[in-house]
């Protein structure tokens, strides 16, 4: 208490309500691959593509041959498919960070592991990120090009096990060769498939499993790789001349406009293949902002995409979304008529968990968990006594009534909802107390989708 000396009258005020507790971003992804520049950057935070460009390039402008007829006045050109450039362009991350803000991203994070794909740089800029506490998922589109299943489920592992760690971020990973050329006969074949490979490959631990999630397949989009920069095209043939100089889309559309128009409109219908993630990561980051991180990132439209590399089939999709053997769903990308193309499954690789079975319910549980853990650290060193002890109750409960309220948490009252314990008799005993311990047990009813919907007709007796 204030000793005063000076008679007269002074004010005190008297705090009465407790610290609230602020709510911690939920989607902020690091994306870890190859860049063209910036090699030497540490992880790099970034709000637009543009930031990327600046910090790490644009993939590198590319050659093509271009055989051109002109015949009656009429120019027509056919592109040389042995000089165009990968389906699967090479590195994936500028293309995955870019339908990552295409499909509602924002905030990010970049870590380049330089200009090749190496499973070892890729283990261990996540490592790294261990010291940055805001990403909140992890992302390695570019992994997809090591050598083998084996290297890239390694990966995988690895991000899972991190998160694990971290308790505070969750994995969105693409199942390896989900595309029409590599899938197999059969996808679900432990040897053979795709989808099986990854089943046999991937940590069976619960405590990893729940912590990420897989999505397949690979999907057709309308990015263009010739619309980066000034491409290069080797004419051949033009006014039976034989194959001329190459020169810059720039330079051919002063000279030779008919000629440039009829290779740009080849050159704008060639559309690259992606893995899904960074179009997923954008869903999510889209959800949370709109929904909440409590809605399922699923039923939900990806922009930029034609459609998936394969369809998958009601009997394809039950054996994705649920697997009695090893537990680990994976989550379909499906295109539907008059819809688009829709993320059509909410589960973690915990597919058969009760508890840790649904993204959302997870990701909401990181979410809680992270914001009041933050909000505790004032109270560290704190008289461990009932004053203390009936704060902490009061902002742990403020802040999950707000959560009940936004639709978080399930029941027609706060009581319902969640509980909050702490004290002595209940969460503690003397020798807690002694040992510095104060335990704070919150139990929470989270929404879980409605996956699904069944609807019961039964034809009705007429009466009158």
């Amino acid at each position: 208490m204030t000793t005063y000396q000076t008679p007269g009258v002074y004010v005190e005020e008297i705090s009465v309500f407790p610290p609230s507790i602020a709510p911690v971003a939920t989607a902020i992804p690091a994306f870890i691959g190859m860049t063209k520049s910036g090699h030497d950057l540490p992880p790099t935070r970034i709000t637009s593509l543009k930031e990327f460009e600046e910090n790490f390039g644009v993939p590198d402008s590319v050659t093509v041959t271009a055989n051109v007829i002109v015949e009656d006045g009429v120019t027509t050109a056919t592109l040389d498919s042995a000089s165009m450039t990968d389906v699967f362009p090479k590195p994936l991350l500028y293309y995955a960070v870019r339908m990552f803000f295409d499909n509602g991203g924002g905030p990010c994070w970049i870590c380049s592991i330089g200009a090749a794909a190496d499973k070892d740089k890729f283990k261990s800029t996540i490592t790294t990120l261990e010291s940055y506490d805001e990403p909140t998922l992890i992302v390695f589109p570019d992994a997809l090009h090591l050598g083998d299943d084996d290297a890239y489920y390694d990966v995988v592992n690895h991000s899972l096990k991190h998160c694990e760690k971290m308790q505070d971020r969750f994995t969105i990973f693409d199942v390896r060769g989900a595309d029409s050329d590599d899938v197999g006969t059969n996808w679900f074949d432990a040897a053979n498939g795709a989808v099986g490979r990854m089943r046999s490959k991937v940590s069976s631990t619960l405590s990893e499993k729940k912590y990420g999630a897989a999505y397949f397949p690979y999907l057709d989009t309308s990015l263009n790789p010739y619309e980066l920069a000034d491409t290069s095209v080797t004419l051949r043939n033009v006014a039976g001349a034989g194959e001329v100089d190459t020169l810059k889309l720039s330079d051919i559309e002063e000279s030779h406009t008919a000629i440039y128009d009829a290779v740009k409109q080849e050159l704008t219908q060639y559309k690259l293949r992606m893995p899904s993630s960074g179009a997923v990561a954008g869903a999510y980051a889209a959800n949370d902002r709109s929904l909440g991180v409590w809605h399922a990132p699923a039923n939900r439209s990806l922009t930029g995409v034609v459609s998936p590399t394969l369809d998958i089939t009601l009997d394809n999709n039950d054996q994705l979304n649920i697997d009695a053997t090893s537990g680990k769903s994976v989550n379909a990308i499906r295109s539907f008529t008059g819809k688009g193309t829709l993320i059509w499954g909410a589960r973690t690789l915990a597919g058969n968990d009760n508890e840790n079975r649904y993204v959302n319910v997870r990701r909401f549980l990181i979410f809680a968990e992270e914001s009041i853990k933050k909000a505790m650290d004032s109270f560290v060193f704190e008289s461990n006594d009932a004053n203390t002890w009936v704060k902490v109750k009061s902002m742990i409960e403020s802040f999950l009534t707000k959560q009940w309220r936004d639709g978080a948490l399930a029941g027609a009252k706060p009581e319902d909802a969640f509980y909050v314990t702490i004290g002595l008799g209940k969460t503690m005993t003397f020798d807690d107390i002694l040992n510095g311990y104060m335990n704070v047990e919150i139990g929470l009813a989270i929404v879980r989708p409605a996956e699904f919907i069944v609807l019961k007709f039964m034809q009705k007796v007429q009466t009158s």
